[in-house]
């Protein structure tokens, strides 16, 4: 965007983007989540009385994955953030800056919170192959890389839905004629 262009969100683009933005990131996070430690299957065990932990944990998370986007949806769209948003790398530092603290939200409050509702002292980790604190902190980092992918992919989501294109694209596809 030049320096005299400016740009209103809407409410489509808005909730459309947050929306959007919150399932494909929750869909490549949950990914992370399931295929590097089998998490998703832990996020499942969680809800007492219920199916197929997988189909459980795959379900609880998308569902928060779009709720959390519609969240960022709200941040991102407030006049006090948008004066800092401009170009589509903005949108996507945001979405990484938003992954991140809600990793560490979800890690420190969600989660111990759910444990303890589930009556669960201790997960059992008996998805890795490695014992006791290795298993740990791979179980940690996945949760946290699975965060930043999910930030990474709701960022860059909200601002296509939005009409924001990365520098390269706008330079080969004009958006407006």
């Amino acid at each position: 965007m030049g320096e005299n262009d400016t740009r209103t969100l809407d409410g489509i683009g808005i909730w459309g983007g947050g929306f959007t933005g919150g399932l494909v990131g929750g869909i490549a996070m949950g990914l992370v989540l399931h295929l590097g430690a089998n998490q998703i299957e832990l996020l499942g065990g969680l809800v007492p009385g219920t199916g197929t932990a997988v189909a459980v944990g795959w379900t609880v998370h998308l569902l928060l994955s779009v709720v959390f986007g519609l969240l960022f949806a709200a941040i991102a769209s407030s006049s006090t953030v948008q004066q800092l948003l401009v170009t589509f790398t903005d949108y996507v530092v945001v979405g990484l800056l938003f992954g991140a603290v809600l990793g560490l939200f979800a890690g420190g409050v969600l989660f111990p919170v759910a444990m303890q509702g589930a009556g669960v002292a201790t997960l059992p980790l008996p998805f890795l192959p490695v014992p006791g604190v290795a298993a740990e902190l791979i179980s940690a980092l996945l949760f946290a890389l699975g965060h930043l992918v999910y930030g990474l992919l709701l960022g860059a989501v909200f601002a296509t839905v939005n009409g924001v294109a990365p520098v390269g694209l706008r330079e080969r596809v004009p958006l407006e004629r």
